[in-house]
């Protein structure tokens, strides 16, 4: 465990359910471990599900230097919002995914690059560039319908931000591949990050990462595929993961 603390150069962290608090909310404690870390020259990126414009103000308050994995790695972004990298899924097969969620009876949202749609679709999904597509729904039985049905579709990388939800980008787009770019930039392997989630979203840049970081309260997948299980989400997981392998 000392040998690991020595490498790592980058903390890419997931936001909801793993940075952020169930109120949304970055405790003071977690803040403070996060300025350590930044104080020590290690890069901390946020790695999220969400869109530039409701990840962004985190990044913000804490001060991040480098860059901003959203959309499941959809885009990379600089914190001067300058874009990096950009994987969009055609407006034909989006319009296809809320028709099917439609028929099943789905609560959906669609993240475009200029904002995100709730239960009300745009007039014409040819109009909007898209990045993400997502539905939710207490009843594994239509979640379960809706997979299979997406599964039929060609080109889709699907996966969740929670058990109750799933979520739907370009094939081959993930955490992982997006943090693998980010660290071409900064001239770091994967081996020198560690990643910290809770969901199937997170899935691949914890198996990714040099140290897989799942939080205490992670879907089960996720704790078996991590090298280590912290502390949960509204319990300071994060700041708990970080002292003890980058401080």
């Amino acid at each position: 465990m000392e040998q690991m603390k020595k490498e790592i150069k980058l903390v890419a962290l997931d936001m909801d359910g793993t940075l952020l608090t169930n109120e949304h909310e970055i405790s003071d404690y977690t803040k403070k471990v996060i300025e350590k870390a930044l104080e020590k020259g290690v890069h901390v990126v946020l790695s999220t599900g969400r869109w530039l414009q409701s990840c962004y103000p985190y990044a913000v308050t804490l001060k991040l230097p480098s860059y901003l994995v959203t959309s499941n790695g959809g885009e990379i972004y600089t914190v001067e919002k300058e874009i990096i990298e950009q994987h969009l899924l055609d407006a034909d097969k989006m319009e296809k995914m809320w028709t099917l969620g439609k028929e099943i009876g789905l609560s959906m949202w669609i993240v475009s690059t200029e904002g995100v749609f709730r239960e009300t679709p745009p007039g014409q999904f040819q109009d909007y560039k898209w990045l993400k597509f997502g539905c939710d729904s207490y009843d594994k039985e239509k979640l379960d319908k809706m997979v299979k049905e997406l599964s039929y579709i060609e080109g889709l990388e699907l996966t969740n931000s929670l058990p109750t939800n799933l979520e739907a980008n370009p094939k081959g787009v993930s955490k992982a591949s997006a943090l693998e770019t980010v660290c071409k930039k900064l001239d770091f392997t994967m081996q020198e990050v560690m990643a910290v989630g809770d969901s199937l979203n997170d899935m691949k840049m914890i198996q990714a990462a040099g140290i897989g970081v799942a939080m205490g309260n992670a879907q089960e997948a996720i704790k078996k595929a991590a090298d280590y299980v912290t502390d949960t989400n509204n319990n300071d997981g994060v700041a708990k993961a970080i002292e003890r392998f980058v401080l």
